[in-house]
């Protein structure tokens, strides 16, 4: 690629370029246009009309951007039918450029910090619930609420989140980073005292570090697509994500390290806020937006809230979406319960916290050797009808395994469980990004994670009343709890494997990865230090 000698492309944050070609007429009418109007985060379609920096809806240019394009960040872009064609002068009129930066792993790994400190924050006691509820002056069905409060915030912020989102990630990031650091050092002032704590002001604290969850929780998705390709997508979005139940392996392991008793409560809620605060500061300096889009699908602009809903009429989507939320909503309550399924059976706290790591860490490892394969594959529909008879089997097996009394049972059902439910996380995620294109990635993934919040919370309710009484054998075992989690996972199964049935297969197309194949036509990868 030929390029002047005065815009020389500086290589360091620069890794790799896709360069359609058009014709130096198209080049040259579209310069201004793609100057003035271009963003990243459109929220309409239809906006090239829009004005730059407007409001409702109209294109801005990205936070932080400038109406001078450097060296390094030159750009064009061109899109398929989807996208109407523009360029930025690079000194070849004749060229349109795609590129990834690296300052895309900054914002990526401090996305997976802050999802892995807020489900820290998330089960700071259900590991330790009876320490706790001594602690508080409490029951240990109290202590259930604080999860259980935890998920039913994550509702009451689905419409600000998708809002939040639909503006770019930053803006959503920052947000979840004050609420976490607040809502930490509000849990400690309820709990400075090693004698017992204020149950009313922890609470509160941890409602705010709820309301937090759903601006990390649903922006990978929205992330991914902004500043990765279609063939890091899937990883970038199963990085962020997953990081979120490996904080609540951390919680479960920890925890009950650092608690022996009611007294270390509030050194444990200390060293949290600690922890969640050093994670969460570097959010205010991630960048906000890329110079330039990854490819032709990023390029294309995103309905408007509104047109977006009307996406989610598709039958498929909700054939993903049901399930996706009835196992996140499972995965929820079991991990929030796991010390009392198991404790009644003889397991200690730190076997039971074992237990529970073994389910995200063992499913941590399968998904990230999945998610290259299927980032290279697309076999999302595979994937799919693979993972969901797995999880309700697991589930199913999972009903006998703390009366074995023995720890091989639970730690063998419990990873093959983690490995099918984590493989399965990025997958729908992304496939519903695929088939609501070009509806914003924030609709579908709020959407998924928030049904799971919210049967997460109702999951952990009927648990709790299933619980079984102290005159039971063993006493206060929750054998009927699992009897409930595995018939309703076992409900959900057929519910995705009718994807692609019934003469529906046309509506499975994946929308973006065609975007993006049709322009690829036309273009070449070009070296990223060309």
């Amino acid at each position: 690629m030929t390029r002047s000698a005065g815009s020389r492309r500086s290589t360091h944050d620069e890794e790799e370029a896709v360069t359609p070609k058009i014709s130096g007429t198209e080049a040259g009418s579209d310069i201004k246009k793609a100057r003035d109007e271009y963003a990243l985060n459109p929220v309409r379609s239809g906006s090239s009309k829009a004005s730059r920096g407007g409001k409702n809806g109209h294109l801005r240019l990205a936070s932080g951007s400038t109406d001078r394009v450097d060296d390094d960040d030159e750009v064009g872009f061109a899109a398929g039918r989807e996208v109407e064609a523009a360029s930025i002068e690079n000194g070849d009129s004749g060229a349109v450029v795609y590129k990834v930066y690296k300052r895309r792993w900054f914002g990526l790994v401090q996305l997976t910090l802050l999802n892995i400190i807020v489900s820290w924050d998330w089960l700071t006691f259900s590991p330790v619930s009876q320490n706790a509820a001594v602690y508080y002056g409490t029951t240990e069905s109290a202590i259930n609420w604080f999860s259980t409060a935890f998920f039913f915030s994550f509702i009451v912020f689905i419409p600000v989140t998708i809002y939040a989102l639909h503006w770019g990630p930053k803006p959503s990031i920052m947000a979840a980073a004050v609420l976490i650091l607040v809502g930490n050092w509000i849990r400690f002032a309820g709990s400075h005292a090693r004698d017992g704590g204020m149950y009313g002001v922890v609470m509160f604290g941890h409602i705010l570090t709820g309301l937090g969850q759903p601006f990390v929780l649903s922006a990978p998705t929205r992330y991914s697509d902004m500043w990765f390709t279609n063939r890091g997508r899937v990883a970038a979005t199963a990085l962020a994500s997953l990081a979120n139940p490996f904080g609540a392996a951390l919680g479960q392991l920890i925890v009950p390290l650092m608690v022996t008793g009611p007294a270390d409560i509030s050194n444990a809620v200390l060293y949290v806020s600690i922890i969640s605060s050093v994670a969460a500061l570097p959010s205010f300096f991630i960048p906000a937006s890329p110079p330039t889009p990854p490819g032709p699908s990023s390029a294309t602009p995103k309905t408007s809230l509104r047109s977006s809903l009307q996406l989610l009429k598709s039958l498929e989507i909700w054939l993903i979406l049901l399930p996706y939320a009835v196992y996140v909503g499972f995965f929820n309550s079991v991990s929030s319960l796991l010390n009392q399924i198991m404790l009644p059976y003889g397991f200690s706290s730190d076997e039971a916290g074992i237990a529970g790591a073994l389910l995200i860490v063992v499913g941590l490892v399968a998904s990230a050797v999945t998610s290259p394969i299927i980032d290279r594959t697309k076999a999302f529909l595979l994937a799919i009808k693979v993972a969901v008879p797995l999880i309700g089997l697991c589930y199913l097996a999972f009903i006998w395994m703390p009366g074995t009394r023995a720890l091989a049972g639970p730690y063998v059902v419990l990873s093959v469980l983690g490995a099918a439910s984590f493989s399965l996380v990025p997958v729908a995620l992304e496939f519903l990004c695929e088939l609501a294109h070009p509806a914003s990635p924030e609709v579908t993934s709020t959407l998924a994670w928030g049904g799971g919040q919210l049967l997460g919370g109702i999951f952990v309710i009927i648990s709790d009343a299933l619980k079984a009484g102290p005159e039971a054998d063993p006493p206060e075992n929750m054998a009927n709890a699992l009897i409930f989690t595995a018939v309703i996972a076992l409900v959900a199964v057929p519910i995705p494997l009718c994807l692609g049935l019934f003469g529906r297969a046309d509506k499975l197309v994946m929308r973006r990865v065609r975007n993006d194949q049709q322009s690829a036509s036309s273009v070449r990868i070009a070296d990223g230090n060309a």
